[in-house]
């Protein structure tokens, strides 16, 4: 832990040590990385209130304050997302596909480390521990740069992560902590190329923005998600207000909550009532069209649909039919998850089909884009671009592949 060029000069010097760890000395070294967190909760709840107050004491947001907050259930959380992590196939090694040309050469495509990743993020602690665990098994090393709110939680954690990973062999330096939490740290941070081979940033769209105009590394981006609820003209009401409250409330600042809601034109005088009520029983605010004004909605501005809240706020369109859901959808939303409740296979199908987005749900929430839901283990973050990775990325978005070409003499 320390400055940016001395982390990423040690996770430099630690990729190639990385990668000669086998499976099972990867997974000893998560297994006591989350006996390390749960043996240290305290400990880590103690620095983790330090934030907490300081975020209060400058005002944040409660959805904010909740991202930063852990409580024992969290980092109960974090522990067994490791052990999930162990728990799965490691792709390193893997052969992706193989072929034998008529002069007697075998082609392999293979599955390989990226080497060092670069990650910078804000306000989640979690995050710490699921980029490290992802990192690991992949036998890439991590270069993590977390935000000024979370810095006592995520010194803690990585202190922990690294006592107890490198008691069990791993390489020193492969995780290092970046404690200058300054944006001077962070610009140089993306442009260390000969240290970092691939930049990460996890966090609101003003940070993306800044990581992807300003690194000179490559950057895989994750995505701010300005997420949608379509109830079409079919939808069972009860289960479309159940996925619209569950989507905007459970967890308001986190990138897979709705942000916005479209109801077909036929059901929302009867639709729009029923929802608005169980919404503002959760004190969620409602910025709607000059409809959804008729049933309690303040109005909404053109940027309100363009906008992630991740706060207790949600525009309300109403929509001619799934089609003009598609097209708001696909003008106003970020790629990220997007959601259908409907009755009818061909709307269903349809908005599978035309949604340009990493996820697309026929009747469930969109608080289900996670990489822990997904069956990952945990998730290094939602992309939302369409090179390499889309989607929640677990394992096999941090590898790259290599080609290994097995010959008897042959020449050209």
């Amino acid at each position: 832990m320390g400055k940016v060029i001395q982390v990423a000069e040690a996770a430099k010097a630690a990729k190639s040590a990385m990668n000669r760890l086998n499976t099972i000395e990867k997974n000893k070294i998560l297994e006591a990385m989350a006996t390390g967190l749960l043996s240290h909760t305290e400990e880590i709840m103690k620095q983790n209130a330090l934030d907490v107050d300081a975020a209060r004491e400058k005002g944040r947001t409660p959805a904010l304050i909740d991202r930063l907050a852990l409580d024992k259930k969290r980092i109960q959380a974090m522990a067994q997302g490791l052990r999930d992590v162990a728990e799965l196939p490691d792709p390193i090694g893997e052969i992706i596909h193989a072929t034998k040309r008529p002069n007697g050469l075998l082609i392999a495509k293979q599955r390989v480390p990226m080497g060092v990743i670069g990650i910078i993020y804000e306000a989640r602690p979690n995050v710490t521990a699921d980029a490290v665990g992802l990192c690991l098994k992949t036998s890439n090393a991590v270069v993590l740069k977390g935000g000024s709110e979370a810095i006592h939680s995520n010194t803690a954690i990585a202190d922990v992560l690294i006592r107890a990973g490198e008691a069990m062999g791993m390489p020193k330096g492969a995780v290092g902590l970046v404690t200058d939490t300054s944006r001077e740290a962070a610009t140089e941070m993306m442009k260390l190329n000969e240290l970092i081979d691939v930049l990460i940033p996890r966090g609101g769209g003003g940070l993306i923005q800044s990581v992807v105009r300003n690194a000179t590394i490559p950057v895989i981006q994750t995505g701010v998600g300005n997420c949608h609820i379509y109830v079409d003209k079919t939808a069972d009401f009860e289960m479309a207000t159940a996925i619209t409250v569950n989507a905007k409330t459970t967890r308001p600042a986190v990138c897979n909550a709705a942000e916005s809601l479209l109801v077909h034109r036929e059901i929302a005088a009867e639709f729009l009532p029923k929802v608005f009520r169980a919404l503002k029983e959760k004190n969620v605010e409602i910025r709607g069209d000059a409809f959804c004004q008729k049933y309690g909605a303040v109005p909404a501005t053109p940027e309100d649909y363009d906008t992630e809240f991740l706060d207790y706020i949600i525009s309300v369109k109403v929509v001619d039919d799934v089609e003009d859901a598609i097209d708001h959808i696909n003008l106003h939303g970020t790629g990220h998850s997007d959601a259908i409740v409907t009755n009818d296979y061909r709307n269903a199908e349809r908005f599978k089909a035309d949604v340009d987005s990493a996820a697309v749900y026929v009747n469930a929430s969109t608080r289900f884009t996670d990489g822990f839901e997904f069956g990952y283990g945990a998730e290094i973050g939602i992309s939302t671009q369409k090179l390499h990775a889309r989607g929640p990325m677990g394992l096999a978005e941090l590898t790259t592949t290599k080609y290994v070409i097995d010959g008897d003499g042959q020449v050209r």
